[in-house]
């Protein structure tokens, strides 16, 4: 199973400024995050649209290495893509032409045919797509294509999983047993996990903290301890008092009143 980050290895956000330039002027996308995420933590982000959370994961998981600040995981300043880092996307982007098994091994490079076939074997079985190991992308539910892309993820036992808005395209049904999901694989393998959202009840039900950005530049507003216990309870007066105090920093930030009608 997987260990997450050892306390050594605390993923450490320190003064992250991103800039970037659109039509000849230039945006400040982030400015001055600081964030300390520990080992096997689950940490939900939310904010308003182009907030810059996307960017964030981004930036973490090395895909953009172009900002100032520091951005390390232990010692390690990261520079580019590694395994040590997963990342699951509001798209499955699998590739159409691999079955199910295919598509999940696609990330074990360098490794024996043999050690191959078990891991992934032992990854479909993580996600519960046992008997569907030979279908192809258009062949399966959105449900299940996020559990294959989940499983791809994860498949090199990453020690952070980003999860980009992974449940925002399903169904409110399919959404809430893929939460389940996620959060049972969480207390298996002990991933550190970083989740973005625009769900707020989603970031509360799955986040030990939830870290609230402002609106562009993109900063740090309040990181809210979700101090709830497993499973919780969405309908709970406690549950709502924390969506309200969530609720509360989003309309404080746009200086409108506040109505807490839900």
């Amino acid at each position: 199973m997987g260990e997450g980050l050892r306390q050594n290895e605390s993923l450490v956000i320190d003064g992250l400024h991103k800039r970037f330039v659109s039509q000849d002027r230039e945006v400040i996308a982030l400015q001055d995050i600081n964030l300390t995420i520990r080992q096997g933590e689950f940490i939900s982000i939310v904010g308003s649209s182009g907030c810059g959370k996307s960017t964030l994961l981004r930036i973490i998981a090395g895909l953009d290495t172009e900002y100032l600040g520091n951005v390390s995981i232990g010692s390690n300043k990261i520079l580019g893509p590694g395994v040590d880092r997963g990342i699951v996307f509001q798209e499955h982007r699998l590739f159409p032409w691999l079955t199910v098994e295919e598509n999940i091994a696609f990330g074990l490079q360098g490794v024996d045919k043999k050690a191959t076939q078990e891991i992934t074997k032992e990854h479909i079985e993580l996600v519960g797509l046992r008997t569907f190991e030979k279908a192809y992308p258009h062949q399966l539910s959105g449900g299940m294509a996020q559990r294959a892309g989940i499983a791809r993820a994860l498949v090199n036992r990453p020690k952070l999983l980003l999860l980009d808005e992974p449940f925002g395209a399903l169904d409110a049904f399919t959404k809430i047993q893929m939460q389940q999901e996620i959060l049972r694989i969480w207390q298996l393998e002990k991933t550190t996990m970083i989740l973005v959202t625009h769900d707020i009840d989603e970031a509360i039900y799955l986040g030990d903290q939830v870290v609230i950005m402002s609106s562009r530049p993109g900063k740090v507003n309040k990181i809210v301890p979700i101090d709830l216990p497993r499973p919780r309870d969405r309908t709970s007066d406690d549950f709502s008092q924390v969506r309200k105090i969530i609720y509360h920093e989003f309309f404080k930030e746009q200086d409108r009143p506040f109505v807490y009608a839900i």
